[in-house]
């Protein structure tokens, strides 16, 4: 017997394996919800769970090529986002609106934060734009429902006291109202 043919035959190396089929299944389960991952795998015959875990490791590459950091971070907080906001302005369903423009409020805040404090934040920590990206897919997941989360325990009270010398407090009821209902 080879020396392969015994790793192959561990009970470790077969339990991993039995765990990595497990998870391929799974993520496959789950990819299979996205309409534009069916097609991309019928049109290049790439199975989706290696394009996205190919992808997901192409972003993490660039985040370490310093340069390329910010870049990616902006793309991953731009890309996807605009894409479900276009398909969210094109059904009638209010609910994905009301967590795409909640979502593009608080990334706006926070990239307009962003512009005034980059430099001393980049000095202090340099992996920022790593924690900046999982903060946005954070932002952007629906099972964190981040931005929501974000919006009405920091944004919420800071833009209630500016909203409330403009505008009469009843015309902002109503999405605040379906934010809460989510």
């Amino acid at each position: 017997m080879s020396a392969s043919q015994k790793v192959q035959q561990h009970p470790m190396f077969v339990q991993a394996q039995g765990n990595i089929s497990y998870y391929h299944n799974q993520l496959d389960k789950e990819l299979t919800k996205y309409p534009i991952l069916n097609k991309f795998e019928q049109r290049t015959q790439v199975p989706k769970t290696y394009a996205v875990i190919g992808g997901a490791t192409l972003v993490v590459l660039l985040h370490l090529i310093n340069p390329l950091a910010m870049f990616m971070s902006n793309l991953v907080g731009w890309a996807l986002p605009a894409y479900l906001s276009f398909k969210a302005i094109e059904t009638p369903a209010p609910q994905d609106d009301i967590q795409w423009l909640t979502y593009w409020v608080v990334f706006g805040f926070f990239n307009f934060l962003e512009s005034f404090a980059l430099r001393v934040v980049l000095y202090y920590l340099p992996w920022y734009f790593a924690f900046k990206t999982v903060f946005i897919l954070w932002l952007q997941l629906p099972a964190f429902r981040g931005a929501q989360t974000t919006y009405l325990s920091l944004l919420k009270p800071v833009l209630a006291n500016v909203n409330s010398r403009a505008v009469a407090p009843t015309t902002t009821a109503t999405a605040t109202d379906a934010l809460h209902q989510e």
